[in-house]
């Protein structure tokens, strides 16, 4: 059986037990969640020592951190070192993005060092290696060769996989006739799109889901359904090629759920401060519940150089909405790949946003850290502030600077 299914029998396993310790939760309360589809727990099978990730209601607004290789920067250690860096700044999981050099190693290096939960988009590697390997255009990819894609990083013991199964000919049809300022700016929606008017075919992660959903079902991973139409500008925030894609993903959640497959749903993107709660109450209504990771919403496309903040605000007014998963976004965003400082930086304002909102959500225990800090104010209690700050070491050296 699958987690989905255990919870279902009332079973409490050892995996659901992990991680309502982790999150400092009844684990009753957590089976009853995972049971109904409304909190997912991150952990393939094959991850042995990996740390089961809980994300979804009444829980902690969980962080995620991109990293991977390039074309432009193939150096494993680079990329390791930025996990590493994620990680002691209180990232909850890494996506591993590679698109270029040694794919397959990174992913096995991440994987082997650290416990976090992992996450990958397959069809980046499947694109690349058929190009590169393959000697063929990425259009040419075989249905067959998208999958084995997809198992090879369900082998390697990736938890999630974001797979963009709702760039449909209907959603696609949607935007063309509407119009879009950006077109399609997500890496995996364009490469599906290509794919699509290419063979003139429907997409082969939505026309076989079933097959896809027997392919996960051994490793128990969750399906992170991806937002292939998501805004790149706020001109294109809630549009109708956007709306269309949440609704298939809406009907695509209720078929992985009958399947005992967990699933999460990805969000936008660039939306305007007054669309986000909107957008986050469409998806919790479209989606039964399903938890629901954004990346930002970056609700300015002004802030080259500062999205991390832009991200921030757009994140903090996502998850006080109901959002359970931010993605987050460096100084670096669209203008370079980051260092890491900048996975740091990036990692601390989204933290900031998610506490803000759990505050915000009552999460049991967030407020309390604040009245701790408060007290430790007022008795000029310096180690406890440092302690209880979300980057204790800024803060140390800050103080030390200015005495």
């Amino acid at each position: 059986m699958t987690l989905m299914e255990s919870a279902r029998k009332g079973i409490i396993t050892d995996t659901l037990r992990q991680a309502a310790e982790a999150e400092g939760i009844d684990a009753e309360i957590l089976r009853q969640r995972v049971a109904a589809g409304t909190v997912c727990i991150c952990h393939n099978v094959k991850h042995t020592h990996g740390i089961p990730l809980a994300v979804g209601e009444g829980l902690t607004t969980k962080v995620n951190a991109n990293i991977g290789t390039s074309k432009d920067d193939t150096n494993i250690e680079n990329e390791l070192a930025k996990a590493k860096v994620a990680i002691e700044a209180g990232a909850h999981a890494i996506m591993d993005l590679s698109t270029g050099g040694p794919i397959d190693e990174t992913r096995a290096a991440i994987i082997a060092q650290t416990s976090a939960s992992i996450g990958t988009v397959p069809l980046y590697q499947a694109a690349v290696d058929t190009v590169s390997k393959k000697k063929k255009a990425m259009v040419e990819m075989t249905v067959d060769e998208i999958f084995d894609g997809i198992k090879k990083h369900l082998d390697d013991g990736v938890d999630f996989i974001t797979v963009h199964c709702g760039v449909t000919r209907r959603s696609l049809d949607a935007m063309d006739q509407q119009g879009r300022m950006m077109d399609v700016v997500s890496r995996g929606g364009s490469f599906t799109a290509k794919w699509m008017a290419f063979n003139d075919a429907e997409n082969p992660l939505y026309e076989y889901y079933d097959r896809l959903l027997e392919l996960v079902r051994p490793y128990d991973a969750t399906l992170s359904l991806g937002d292939g139409f998501r805004p790149g500008c706020l001109a294109d925030a809630t549009d109708r090629a956007q709306v269309q894609e949440l609704l298939t993903l809406g009907e695509l959640t209720k078929r992985a759920w009958d399947a005992g497959i967990q699933v999460m749903i990805e969000g936008p993107g660039h939306v305007p401060l007054d669309q986000v709660e909107t957008n986050i109450k469409l998806q919790k209504k479209l989606c039964n519940g399903a938890p629901f990771y954004v990346l930002g919403p970056l609700v300015t496309d002004l802030s080259a150089g500062y999205d991390h903040i832009t991200c921030a605000i757009g994140g903090a007014v996502a998850a006080s909405a109901g959002a359970d998963f931010l993605c987050y976004v460096t100084p670096s965003e669209h203008l370079c790949l980051p260092n890491i400082d900048d996975v740091k930086e990036g990692v601390i304002a989204t933290r900031i946003a998610a506490h803000a909102a759990d505050i915000a959500k009552k999460v049991p225990g967030a407020i309390e850290k604040d009245h701790a800090m408060a007290k430790a104010r007022k008795e000029l209690d310096w180690e406890t502030q440092y302690s209880l700050a979300l980057d204790p070491e800024r803060a140390r050296i800050r103080r030390s600077e200015n005495k």
